[in-house]
C-alpha cells in the first residue's frame, strides 16, 4: 500500500441538474476529497467511515447550464496528494442539465457483475452497460443519455459470481465463528456489509464501466436480488424468512450497503443536506458509531417500512421522473395487500398531481403492465390466495405466488386500480400530460406496451410500458416460450377467462404489446424531444475481436 490515498470505486456522478451536481467515491483510506472543474466550480469533502471502508459525496455548485464540465478528482491525506482522476489518457467530463432541451434516458435493470472471461461471456454473454460505455466513448457529447436509470438488482446477493463465491467461503474459513452463526442455508450467499462491497466493487469497478458512470448521471432503485430472491413477495415468505438467525445480518449488510452506494446519489444536494441519517453519520466519532447508526436505520427500515422513503422525484426539464420503491414499501397484510403501503402511496400521489410536467415517467423495478397473459394470471392467483375458491385453495394460491414469482403489479390489484385512478386523475386535467410512461426491469424480458384507460380515452396523453431487463442475466429458454406464448390472443383470452372465474372485476387498463418480447443481455433509451418520446432498443453481442457492443434491434415513435 502506497502512502498516499487512492480510489477503490468512482468516481460515480450521480446527481445533476442546470447547476449542481454530486460526485460518490469510495477511498481506501480516510482522506480529503477535492473535485475542480473548468468552469472554476470545486467542492471539497472529507471522507467517512464503515467497517474500515472510506466515502464521500461531494456537491458542486455554481455550474453553468447546458455545458460540458471537464472535472478532477484529488485526494488529500496529511499533506500527500493524490491525483486520482482522470488518467492522463482519459478525459473526466459531464453535461449539465439544459432546461428546455432532450431528455435521454438509458435504462434496464438485473446485471451481474461476472468477469469477461470466455467463460463468463458463454454462460450469460455480453454486457450492455460495457456495450454503453463503448458507444457513450466513440460519441459526441451531445448524444450521451442524460441519465442512466437501474431498475434494481444492481448486485445478486443470494447468487454471487464463481470469483465472489470463492472470495466468500475463504472469508468464511477465517471467521468459523460468523459461520456456524448463519448456518448452511446461506453458505453461498452474501450476509454482511464487507460481503456486499465485493459486489460493488465487482459491479461498478471494472474500467469501462466505471467510466460510463464518471460522465453519465445515474439513478437507481432497489430489487429484490439486493437483499434475496422474492424478497418481500408475500407474508407467508416473511415469516419464513425473518425468524432466521441470519436475517439481521443481512437486513444491516444491505441495506447499510445500500443506503452508502446507491440511496445517497439518488438525493439532490438539498435532500443531502436535510437527510438526519446523512448528519448523523458524518458527525459519528467513529467507524463503530456510523455502524451503530446505519444497523438501527436499516433494521428499523425493514421491520418498519414507512420509518424510511427509498423513493424519489427527479425533474429533467419539463420531465418528471418518479422513483417508486416497489419492493421494501409493500403493505403484505392479506386481507388488505398492496404494493405500496398508506404512507407511500400518499408521497406518490402527491409528488404526481402537483406538478404540471409534460411528461411523467414512473421508474418501478418491477414492470406495471405485464405481458396480458401473465398480467391475468397474477389476478387470478392473488384471488385465489385471497380466498376466491375457498381455503384449501387459498394455501395452494400461496405457494404458487413464491413457486412462479407472480408478485407484480397485477398481484397486488388495490394497488394496480389505484395506479390507473391516479392516471385517469391526471388526464382529466384541463391540460393533461403528454405522457405517461412506466419504465420498469426485473422480468428478463424487454418489450413496448400501449394502454388505454377502459372508461375513458386519453387522446392527449400517451400511456406506455417500457421494460428492459437485463443488462447482464439472461432468461432460461423455457421461460422465453412462456414469455412469448403470453402475448398471443389465444392465451391472453383464457388466461382472463380464468381470472373471471375467480371473480376478479374487469382490468380498469386495457394494453397490447407493440414490439418485443426479446431477452437478450441489452438497454433501452428514450429520448424526450418536445411532445414526442423516441425509444431505441439495444441488444449487446460480443464482435469477433471480443469486445462488448450494443446492436440496434428496434427504434419507434411511441404515439398518442
Amino acid at each position: 500500500m502506497s502512502d498516499s490515498p487512492d480510489l477503490v470505486l468512482g468516481p460515480i456522478l450521480r446527481y445533476v441538474d442546470t447547476h449542481q451536481a454530486t460526485v460518490w467515491v469510495e477511498t481506501d483510506r480516510a482522506c480529503t476529497v477535492e473535485v475542480s472543474t473548468s468552469t472554476g466550480s470545486t467542492g471539497s469533502e472529507p471522507t467517512w467511515g464503515i467497517g474500515g471502508h472510506h466515502f464521500a459525496i461531494v456537491v458542486l455548485d455554481g455550474l453553468p447550464a447546458a455545458s460540458l464540465v471537464d472535472y478532477r478528482v484529488e485526494l488529500r491525506s496529511d499533506e500527500q496528494t493524490a491525483s486520482c482522476w482522470p488518467p492522463e489518457d482519459v478525459r473526466a467530463v459531464f453535461r449539465t442539465a439544459d432546461p428546455d432541451g432532450d431528455v435521454g434516458i438509458s435504462f434496464g435493470s438485473c446485471r451481474r457483475g461476472d468477469t469477461y472471461d470466455d467463460e463468463s461471456l458463454q454462460r450469460i454473454g455480453a454486457d450492455a452497460l460495457v456495450g454503453l460505455a463503448r458507444r457513450v466513448r466513440t460519441e459526441a457529447p451531445a448524444h450521451w443519455p442524460d441519465l442512466l436509470l437501474l431498475l434494481g438488482d444492481q448486485v445478486y446477493a443470494d447468487d454471487p459470481s464463481p470469483e465472489i463465491l470463492r472470495q466468500l467461503h475463504t472469508h468464511r474459513a477465517a471467521n468459523p465463528e460468523t459461520t456456524a452463526a448463519l448456518g448452511d442455508e446461506v453458505a453461498d450467499e452474501i450476509c454482511d456489509f464487507e460481503e456486499y462491497t465485493w459486489l460493488y466493487r465487482e459491479s461498478w469497478g471494472t474500467p469501462k464501466v466505471r467510466a460510463l458512470m464518471a460522465s453519465v448521471p445515474s439513478c437507481m432503485i432497489l430489487d429484490d436480488h439486493d437483499l434475496r430472491d422474492d424478497w418481500n413477495s408475500s407474508a407467508d415468505w416473511r415469516r419464513t424468512v425473518t425468524v432466521t438467525d441470519w436475517w439481521p445480518r443481512r437486513v444491516v449488510g444491505a441495506f447499510t450497503s445500500y443506503w452508502i452506494y446507491q440511496h445517497l446519489g439518488n438525493l439532490s444536494p438539498t435532500e443531502l443536506a436535510a437527510d438526519p441519517i446523512y448528519a448523523a453519520v458524518r458527525a459519528a466519532p467513529d467507524d463503530v458509531a456510523r455502524e451503530k447508526i446505519l444497523a438501527d436505520f436499516s433494521l428499523r427500515a425493514d421491520a418498519e417500512p414507512d420509518s424510511t422513503r427509498w423513493s424519489y422525484v427527479r425533474d429533467l426539464g419539463h420531465t418528471r421522473l418518479i422513483m417508486i420503491d416497489s419492493r421494501c414499501s409493500r403493505d403484505l397484510t392479506p386481507e388488505r395487500r398492496a404494493m405500496l403501503d398508506v404512507a407511500e402511496w400518499e408521497w406518490l400521489r402527491t409528488v404526481t398531481l402537483e406538478t404540471d410536467a409534460r411528461h411523467i415517467l414512473f421508474g418501478t423495478s418491477l414492470p406495471y403492465l405485464m405481458l396480458p397473459a401473465l398480467h391475468h394470471l397474477e389476478q387470478w392467483n392473488e384471488a385465489v390466495a385471497q380466498g376466491a375458491w375457498g381455503p384449501r385453495a387459498s394455501k395452494v394460491g400461496e405457494r404458487l405466488r413464491l413457486e412462479l414469482d407472480l408478485e407484480h403489479w397485477a398481484a397486488f390489484d388495490n394497488s394496480f386500480r389505484d395506479m390507473a385512478g391516479l392516471v385517469s386523475e391526471l388526464t382529466a386535467r384541463a391540460t393533461p400530460p403528454a405522457s405517461v410512461v412506466w419504465l420498469s426491469g426485473d422480468v428478463h424480458c424487454s418489450y413496448v406496451a400501449e394502454a388505454q384507460l377502459t372508461e375513458k380515452a386519453t387522446p392527449q396523453t400517451a400511456l406506455y410500458q417500457l421494460t428492459m431487463s437485463p443488462f447482464r442475466n439472461p432468461l432460461e429458454r423455457p421461460i422465453r416460450v412462456v414469455n412469448r406464448i403470453a402475448i398471443r390472443k389465444p392465451m391472453v383470452g383464457l388466461m382472463r377467462r380464468l381470472s373471471r372465474r375467480a371473480h376478479v372485476p374487469e382490468t380498469p387498463m386495457t394494453w397490447q404489446a407493440t414490439a418485443g418480447p426479446w431477452f437478450d443481455n441489452g438497454v433501452m433509451s428514450l429520448t424526450i424531444t418536445g411532445e414526442r418520446l423516441l425509444i431505441r432498443v439495444e441488444h449487446a453481442f460480443v464482435a469477433p475481436d471480443r469486445s462488448q457492443r450494443l446492436s440496434q434491434t428496434h427504434t419507434g415513435e411511441l404515439t398518442r
